[in-house]
């Protein structure tokens, strides 16, 4: 053999040729060779016969699903049940799945052998029935399902939102995606969990981010501030010379683990200062001793780097 992968066989054929169309024959072989990609004497003749035999059904697992659901911030956070309506295909129960329906008897066409002869010419081939895949049996196909074995169905399921759920958070539920044929297992369901926001609170993670405004004299003296939290208000200590957009930490005061039991995140504070509003004379006065008293340039930094 050469090196271009080409094979030759010659055998004796004990079969009169006499009226076979070999063009006929050419143009089966090369519609079969397009069409399965070259399998073999089999797919050769089915190509010529029009494609009668009929493919053996196997069992195919049930595909999964993936449905997404919209959760509310604080139904993340603290925890929730949500009832689903999900789409799914389930066993038919017309024909419990197998897709056909099963009478007494061999079936009709083949009487039985699972097998009938097809004919070209002085050739006969003996190929799967096409009516009863090869059983013998009397078989018709489920008019319910059209041969599936599934049928279209729609699930009301109760789902949990576990406390602390992120945004994104996958929540696995095995066996209630589309369920598989001829007895096949089914496959799972996946539901995506987006999170609402909030108007106060920015969510990362387990941790909780927000701003709060400050006054001048809380920021330069230092001072105990009541904050807001996902759990209420809490004491945050800001300490003496704070700048503004200095973030500050309140341990275990952020979102509970939904992955791992007894963890909590932390809050993040960013304190923003906020000038005093002032309209009298006397304020005024103080400011202007304020400024002797510290005469600083806070912006000699920035001139250094230009």
């Amino acid at each position: 053999m050469g090196g271009g992968g080409t094979r030759t066989y010659t055998q004796e054929v004990p079969f009169d040729f006499s009226g076979f169309d070999f063009n006929d024959f050419a143009e089966g072989a090369g519609a079969a060779g397009r069409k399965g990609g070259g399998g073999g004497f089999r797919d050769i003749f089915s190509g010529i016969f029009g494609g009668h035999e009929a493919p053996m059904a196997r069992p195919e697992p049930g595909e999964d699903l993936e449905y997404q659901v919209n959760a509310g911030f604080w139904q993340a956070i603290k925890g929730t049940e949500m009832q689903l309506t999900i789409p799914r295909r389930e066993l038919c129960t017309n024909c419990h799945g197998q897709g056909f329906l099963e009478r007494p008897g061999p079936c009709p066409e083949c009487h039985g052998k699972g097998q009938i002869t097809q004919k070209s010419g002085s050739m006969k081939f003996n190929v799967v029935c096409p009516r009863c895949g090869g059983s013998g049996k009397d078989r018709t196909v489920c008019p319910v399902c059209h041969g599936d074995g599934r049928v279209e169905h729609s699930d009301v399921l109760k789902v949990r939102i576990k406390a602390g759920t992120r945004d994104g958070q996958r929540i696995r539920l095995p066996g209630r995606g589309n369920a598989g044929t001829m007895g096949a297992p089914a496959g799972d369901l996946y539901i995506i969990v987006r999170v609402g926001e909030h108007p106060v609170f920015k969510r990362e993670g387990d941790d909780i981010y927000l701003t709060v405004p400050a006054t001048v004299s809380e920021a330069a003296l230092g001072a105990k501030i009541e904050v807001p939290t996902i759990d209420g208000r809490a004491l945050l200590k800001i300490p003496p010379g704070t700048q503004s957009g200095q973030k500050l930490r309140l341990r275990e005061k952020g979102v509970p683990s939904a992955v791992k039991e007894g963890a909590r995140g932390d809050e993040i504070v960013e304190i923003k200062l906020v000038p005093p509003k002032v309209s009298d004379e006397r304020s005024k006065e103080i400011l202007r001793e304020l400024a002797k008293l510290n005469p600083e340039d806070p912006r000699e930094e920035l001139w250094k780097k230009v």
